[in-house]
């Protein structure tokens, strides 16, 4: 399954086997509008994304996790699914959803960057 009809604003950056990211805007987030950390990505991968060391491969039995980053260290928690085709269009929905400016992510901060959260809702069609 592929990512066909993906949401406006996102591009898949890169698709592995067991593992896919999708970006939301590159073309804005390129550090002088406003800082590449700040990318919204979605992770689509087959085990959790934090493996420990030397695991290299999920487990055959290892669940599908899709996982909304708005910083390295900021997200949404995270969704499980049990099979590829299901992630993907968890993750398309998600991607919808975020684009539609359905998704709250001024909660995901415990100290909130209102500057950029109000350019961040600005691109989604949200007022601040």
């Amino acid at each position: 399954m592929t990512f066909e009809d993906l949401a406006d604003g996102w591009v898949v950056w890169n698709e592995e086997p067991t593992k896919c990211i999708l970006a939301y805007r590159p073309d804005v987030f390129d550090s002088t509008a406003f800082p590449a950390p700040c990318l919204p990505t979605i992770y689509l991968t087959k085990g959790q994304r934090g493996r420990r060391p030397g695991r290299d491969d999920p487990a055959p039995t290892d669940p599908w996790y899709v996982t909304l980053y708005l910083e390295p260290e900021i997200d949404h928690g995270g969704e499980t699914y049990d099979s590829r085709a299901q992630a993907v269009e968890g993750a398309m929905d998600l991607a919808e959803r975020f684009a539609r400016g359905e998704v709250d992510f001024r909660e995901l901060y415990q100290i909130p960057r209102e500057e950029y959260l109000d350019e961040l809702a600005a691109l989604t069609g949200r007022t601040a």
